[in-house]
C-alpha cells in the first residue's frame, strides 16, 4: 500500500442508463464518480465497456461533450448497453439490474493506460462475475495502485467472501450505514462497528455514509463526523453516494484534510438530492464547489 501522494484517478467499472418510469438518465456509479470528477478538473482515465447499440452511441456522445476521454470505454458488438430499472419506494431507489450487460465484460488485453499507478476505483457491481474479476485482477497485476473501493450491494449481485477480500486490498472503503450491517458489523453504536470493520480490514480509511445522518470517518485512529444542512430541494436520491464519493476523491487527490472533505462531500450531495439523477447538465452546477 503506497504512502505517496495520489495524482491521477483511474475509474473501472459500469457506465449504464437508469430507466425511471417517465425518462432515462444516464447514470452507473463509476461513470457517475468519472463525470464530477471531470467536472472538477482532475481529468480521470475510465475504464468500462458500452454496447454497439443506440444507448452505447449516446453514451459515447454525452462523455466527449463533457470532455471525458473515451479512449477506455470499450465497444461491445455481443452483448447491450446496461440498463437499470429505478423505481422509488418512500424517495429511496429500488434498482432491478440488467444481467450480461456490455460492462461486465470489459477486456483487459484493451485498456491503454499511460500510468499504472495511483488511486484505481471500483464498486463491487463492476466485479459481480468471475470474468469481470479475472479481467480486474489482471489489470491489478499490472500496476502499483492504491484501491479505494465502493461498496454497493445490489442483490442478487454480490457476496460476501468475494468482497471481503476486494476489501482487504484497499486502502480506502466507502459503504453506507446498512451496507456496514449487511458485511456482518451489526453492533447499535455506529462507532463500534466502524472500529471492528477496520481491525478486520486494516484500511487506511472507512468511510460510511448515513443518509440524513450525515457520514462518518475513521482513519489515524479517530474518528470524523459531518451532520447535513437543511435540504433546500428534494427530488431523488438516485447518485447522492456517488457525488459524495467524487468529491471524497477529489479530496484525496488535492490532499485536503479530511475535515474539509467530509464537509465538502456532503455539502455537494445534498445538492445532487435536488436534482433528477446522478449527473448534473451544466458545469455551472460545480461553481461553488470548485472555490472550495
Amino acid at each position: 500500500m503506497s504512502e505517496q501522494t495520489i495524482k491521477q484517478a483511474t475509474i473501472f467499472g459500469e457506465v449504464l442508463f437508469d430507466c425511471f418510469h417517465d425518462q432515462q438518465v444516464l447514470g452507473g456509479a463509476p461513470f457517475n464518480i468519472c463525470w464530477h470528477l471531470q467536472a472538477l478538473g482532475d481529468q480521470p482515465v475510465f475504464i468500462s465497456r458500452v454496447g454497439n447499440d443506440e444507448l452505447g452511441q449516446e453514451i459515447m456522445q454525452e462523455a466527449r461533450e463533457w470532455g471525458l476521454e473515451t479512449t477506455n470505454i470499450q465497444q461491445d458488438d455481443e452483448h447491450s448497453t446496461g440498463q437499470v430499472n429505478v423505481s422509488l419506494v418512500d424517495n429511496e431507489p429500488s434498482y432491478e439490474i440488467q444481467a450480461d450487460s456490455a460492462y461486465d465484460f470489459i477486456d483487459a488485453n484493451l485498456i491503454k493506460v499511460t500510468e499504472t499507478k495511483g488511486l484505481l476505483y471500483h464498486g463491487s457491481l463492476a466485479l459481480r462475475s468471475n470474468y469481470a474479476q479475472q479481467q480486474f485482477k489482471k489489470l491489478l497485476a499490472e500496476g502499483e495502485w492504491d484501491l479505494f473501493v465502493d461498496v454497493n450491494l445490489r442483490p442478487p449481485w454480490w457476496d460476501k467472501q468475494s468482497l471481503y477480500d476486494w476489501i482487504e486490498q484497499a486502502r480506502w472503503v466507502k459503504l453506507n450505514i446498512d451496507e456496514l450491517h449487511q458485511l456482518g458489523f451489526k453492533k447499535a453504536d455506529l462507532k463500534e462497528a466502524v472500529q471492528d470493520f477496520h481491525l478486520r480490514f486494516e484500511v487506511e480509511q472507512v468511510i460510511v455514509t448515513q443518509g440524513a445522518e450525515g457520514a462518518t470517518v475513521f482513519a489515524n485512529n479517530k474518528f470524523y463526523q459531518v451532520k447535513p444542512q437543511p435540504l433546500s430541494q428534494f427530488v431523488d436520491t438516485v447518485g447522492a453516494g456517488d457525488s459524495f464519493t467524487a468529491v471524497y476523491i477529489h479530496g484525496l487527490l488535492h490532499q485536503w484534510p479530511i475535515e474539509k472533505t467530509l464537509k465538502v462531500a456532503q455539502n455537494f450531495a445534498s445538492k445532487i438530492i435536488g436534482i433528477r439523477g446522478a449527473t448534473p447538465q451544466t458545469a455551472d452546477f460545480y461553481a461553488q464547489l470548485l472555490n472550495e
